[in-house]
Order: structure tokens, then sequence, then C-alpha cells
């Protein structure tokens, strides 16, 4: 964080200091909320939790180096008391965002939030010092803290943005407020929460509600593959700006073509030039993302090809999204396991499909949550979306929804072993050690509270005598 004396913190946060003996002294280290990140120079926020409360910690983070604590009663060392401690984190981080005088740029959708922001932060990363988003750190507490890790150096401040309701989003928005904004898709994530599509357009829209006029340099970045996210031109003041595969995108791509690894190739068109890239992420519906990346790079005046230049060199920066590991023995397993929603499933299989020409596929899948009444059809869906890409093996993890995997295969034309439900991660463990073999490319995805990841990682060590050779 920029330095700030805890005088100037209590003041902004509207907080009382208690137990400090000198409120000159500034905060030179991060913001954090976790005491095993405190460093020297820290601020550390004590939030009550369910479990945990940061309060209980005060004594042993001024020991290891706080400053202060900013907390919401006294604790008997450094601290800056106030009422609500989220909404005092809100405040400071609009203080330092103020102060920065950094682009901000804001992201919100359904699916490929996280990878997008990756690839933005990696584009721009490469014109200035930039800080992004770590994870999926997109709430009221994740996005403040990411804003509070910015220095006097950070040019561009990239924040993906998340919502589980109406107003969700213009709040963040109003914590740390956007030049650029980009809605990525209008998807089925969530939708048990929302009610439907057009409230989770509602929601998603906020985002550029909240942007300045195109005067004053706010940019709208928008799908224009997709009708309810095109349709929030109308709900903004700013400069439009349109991604994607149509040709009336401003930023879009021709000549797409997966190589012979599943890695997307395409040819790069912009207001301001044309250019060639090859991605060394995975799966078709990356390109998406980059369209989507190129045109906020674009915007903020980076030309094609220092763009297509980015876009070919950038890797994975979150874990569990689309992970590559090849296993020395042949066997290569892409961990998708971080969340899942219908689109992002129907996107997985399909680059597991183009991973794996000539190779056995499996695809092990989980729940897919908050689907509400969609959810039997959803995960019904998926089950035979897997039989008509023609995977070889799907193996359904987990309860009710994992049987509506399965069941979905089976009603499309899947028999015998091609498609088999197992009880837990363990289960689908054990039936992978015994039936993979060299060659066979194996897919794990679920939402993040199914946990398969642990199937991943297992998988990626099984086998090997050495190192696993991941990328």
């Amino acid at each position: 964080m920029i330095a700030l004396s805890l005088a100037e913190i209590a003041a902004v946060v509207g907080g009382q200091t208690h137990d400090i003996p000198d409120t000159s002294v500034q905060v030179t280290g991060p913001v954090v909320r976790d005491s095993r990140e405190v460093v020297p120079g820290t601020l550390f926020v004590a939030f009550v939790g369910e479990r945990v409360d940061g309060h209980d910690f005060a004594a042993q983070v001024v020991e290891a180096g706080a400053v202060a604590v900013l907390a919401s009663r006294p604790v008997g060392v450094p601290a800056i008391v106030v009422d609500d401690v989220q909404e005092a984190l809100g405040a400071l981080a609009r203080h330092v965002v103020e102060r920065l005088g950094a682009t901000l740029v804001a992201l919100t959708g359904s699916a490929g939030k996280t990878s997008t922001k990756d690839l933005i932060a990696q584009v721009l990363g490469g014109k200035a010092p930039t800080v992004f988003t770590p994870g999926s750190l997109n709430n009221e507490i994740g996005l403040p803290l990411t804003a509070l890790s910015a220095t006097e150096e950070t040019r561009f401040l990239v924040l993906e943005m998340g919502a589980r309701g109406i107003g969700h989003i213009r709040y963040l928005a109003g914590l740390t407020p956007p030049k650029v904004g980009l809605v990525l898709n209008v998807g089925s994530a969530h939708i048990g929460e929302f009610g439907g599509r057009e409230q989770i357009a509602q929601a998603k829209g906020e985002l550029v509600e909240s942007l300045p006029p195109a005067a004053d340099g706010g940019a709208a970045i928008l799908n224009a593959d997709d009708p309810l996210v095109r349709a929030m031109a109308s709900r903004t003041k700013a400069k439009v700006v349109l991604f994607g595969e149509s040709a009336e995108a401003d930023v879009r791509a021709e000549n797409v073509r997966l190589t012979d690894t599943g890695q997307p190739s395409f040819r790069l068109h912009t207001p301001s030039g044309a250019s060639d890239v090859t991605m060394r992420l995975y799966g078709e519906h990356h390109v998406s993302n980059a369209l989507a990346a190129a045109a906020v790079a674009h915007e903020l005046g980076m030309s094609a090809t220092e763009i297509a230049t980015a876009l070919s060199g950038a890797g994975t920066l979150s874990r569990w999204r689309m992970e590559v590991t090849e296993r020395p023995d042949g066997v290569t397993i892409v961990n998708d396991a971080y969340n899942a929603n219908p689109e992002s499933m129907r996107a997985a299989l399909k680059a597991l499909v183009a991973m794996g020409k000539g190779r056995r596929t499996w695809a092990v899948l989980g729940k897919m949550a908050e689907l509400g009444d969609e959810a039997l059809a959803e995960h019904d869906a998926v089950g035979r979306l897997a039989v008509r890409l023609n995977v070889s093996k799907l193996v359904a993890v987990g309860g009710i929804e994992a049987s509506w995997l399965q069941l979905g295969a089976y009603n499309e034309g899947s028999w015998g072993e091609e498609s088999v439900h197992v009880s837990d991660a363990q289960a689908a463990i054990d039936l992978l050690r015994k039936q993979l073999r060299p060659g066979d490319v194996v897919l794990v995805k679920a939402s993040r509270s199914v946990g398969l990841e642990s199937v991943a990682q297992t998988l990626a060590e099984a086998g090997t005598e050495g190192e696993v050779a991941a990328r």
C-alpha cells in the first residue's frame, strides 16, 4: 500500500485510535486479514468469522511487525477501532485508489472472469506496473484488499468483480470506481440465486452504469456475441467497444483454429491493425477471453502487435483452471476443478476433446452448484454432451447431481463402462489408478465445494518417479 499515517487512516475510516502512542507512524506494508501474511509495516484487518475471530490474533500480529489493527473493539495493542470493519476497509480502498491515479479496469461475467483477468494483467503488465486480483478474490473483502496492494508505481489496477445479487457490483464499483469496465457474458452461474438470466444481466450491467462518460475517458468493453451483454450499451454513457467473432466487433478474431495440442490460434483484428496469435492456454473458449483482454489493452493504447505478442506468451496465473500436467508415463491431467457452471463445463469438454485427438479421453465431473430449478436439466445436458463429443469415459463423482450427469450420458447412448457414477473423490482416484494407461487425457472439473482438485493432484503425482513437469 502507499504509505499512510495511522492518523490519516483513522480519519479516512472514521475510527478512534487506541493504544497508539504516535499516530504519525506510517503503514508501509500490505493490508492483510490473514495473520500468516503479516510483515513489518502491515495493517492487520480483524474480521469476525464463523470459526475464527481476527481480534484474537491482535497481539501476535503486532509482535510480528504489524503497525496496528483495524478492529471493531479495543484489543490491547495499537488499533484503529471502527463500527464496521468491512465498511472501513472499503473506505480506505477508495481513498487509496483516488490518491494513486492509476487506471482502474474492472471486469465481470458469468464465466471466464479469472482467466480473462489473468490475461489482461499479463498484457498490461508488459506496458506498465500492474496490480490485479489474485485468484478469485472478487468480493467485498477481496476487492478492497487487492486495491490496497497497489503502490505509487502502479499504473494499471485490474479488478475482478463477482456478484450474487442485484446491487453487489454497484457496491464494489463504488469502492473502486473503474475507468474501463468489461462484461464478458451472461450465463447460468448462480442462476438459482438470481432467478434468471435477465436478472443476472441486470446485475452485471451495473458495472457499465458506474463508468464515467466517454468525454472523461470511460470505456465499456462488451461482448458482441452475447445479446444480453451487447444490450448493455444502452445503459452507459461511456464509450462502447465491442469484442467477439462478430463482423461488427471492433476487436475480433478471424481464422480461428486449434493446434494439434488444443491451443487456439487466430488472426487478431483491432481498429489500428491486425496480428497473429497462438496461445499457450488450452481450449477454444480462450479466444473470447483473449479478445476481451485485447479490447481493453487497445483502449489503453497498445498496438495490435504488442497485444498479440503478449497474448501468445501469456500463461495460467491462477490455480486449478485448465492447469495441464504431463506425467512421465504419457498421461495428461487437466485440472479445471476450481469451479464449474454449464458454460464452463461445455467449454472444458470441448477443450478435452481437442487435446485428446487420437487419444483416450476421460471426463471426471462433479456437481455444478447454485443452479436452482435448472440443476437437473443442466447436469443431464452436460452428460449428454460428453457422449456427443465422443469423450471416451465419463466418471461422475458425488451425490444426486452426479447421478444426473451419468443418467444424461446413459440416455444419450452411453452404456457399460463408458460412463460410471462413483461416490466420492477417493473412489474416482481408485478407479482411475486402475484403468489409466499411457496417452490418456483426463479432465477434472466441478464446483469448488466438491473438492475434486484432490483427484487431479493425486493423479498428477501418481506413476511418477521424479518431478512432474507442469505447464
